[in-house]
This record gives C-alpha cells, sequence and structure tokens, in this order.
C-alpha cells in the first residue's frame, strides 16, 4: 500500500486487516496494527515497512443468481466448470504497509521490490500529491503495477 503521507494507508490496511479476521471491526481504523514500534505509535506515523499474510475465501456464488433464477443449461455449465472439491477458491494476501513521509522512501522502494502490485491510496480532499507521484514513480521503476 502506496500513498502520500496521511492520505489513509494504514486506516484502510486496518480495515483489510478487520475483513481478514485478524482484529476486530471496533479497533479497525484506530487500531494502527501494522505501526508495531513505539515511536510509530507516539508519532502517529508508520516508519518501517510492516507486512501480515491474510487468508480471504472468496464465494463466488454472492455475484450470481439464485439456483431457482438458472436456467436448466446455465446449471449443466457450472457443473462442468465447478471446482475440484477441496478447492474453496481461498486466497493468501500478503500485504505490506509503506510509510508515506518522503523520509522514509527507502522504505517503500524496498517493500516495492518484494511486491507483484501496489495498492495507490490517493486521499478524496487533498487529491494526487507531491509524495503521491514520488511513490508513483518508484513503483513503475521498480516494474510494479500500481493499482488506484
Amino acid at each position: 500500500v502506496i500513498a502520500h503521507v496521511d492520505h489513509g494507508k494504514s486506516t484502510l490496511t486496518d480495515s483489510l486487516i478487520q475483513k481478514a479476521g485478524i482484529i476486530s471491526a471496533k479497533a479497525s481504523g484506530d487500531a494502527r496494527y501494522m505501526d508495531t514500534r513505539e515511536d510509530e505509535q507516539e508519532r502517529g506515523i508508520t516508519i518501517k515497512s510492516t507486512g501480515v499474510s491474510m487468508a480471504f475465501k472468496y464465494d463466488i456464488s454472492k455475484y450470481f443468481a439464485t439456483e431457482a433464477q438458472k436456467s436448466i443449461e446455465e446449471q449443466q455449465e457450472e457443473a462442468k466448470a465447478a471446482p475440484v472439491e477441496g478447492l474453496d477458491n481461498q486466497y493468501m494476501i500478503n500485504l505490506i504497509d509503506s510509510p508515506g513521509h518522503v523520509d522514509f522512501s527507502s522504505e517503500v522502494t524496498a517493500a516495492l521490490r518484494i511486491t507483484d502490485g501496489a495498492l495507490v491510496v490517493v486521499d478524496c480532499i487533498e487529491g494526487v500529491c507531491v509524495q503521491t507521484e514520488t511513490v508513483l514513480r518508484q513503483a513503475m521503476a521498480e516494474k510494479v503495477v500500481p493499482v488506484l
């Protein structure tokens, strides 16, 4: 997760961690779960990139019509394409919360070097800021695909 300082990286990360069931909904947003160092907690900023692994189960049935609404042909096609037993569409996502302050840009580069992609967070009030552009340039230099 990359962005300008104070654009919500840690808040987004807390929300994703909450959705994965690691922290409670009540603590989400205020917990700063990834800010594990004492100085990070005191200053309210991320200084070191920190990673967490989260398991997500993708329930594809939520996105399709109910059985009663499906035609017989659709049901037959689904039966042919049904996933193999035991494979229940679970995904392991390794998430890294990176600092936004320019003084810690080396931490962003280090995090980008071990990732497949980057979530770019932009504050809807402030918009794209200087450090937003900088972290995007860093991502592209490391050949990491940014996602807004």
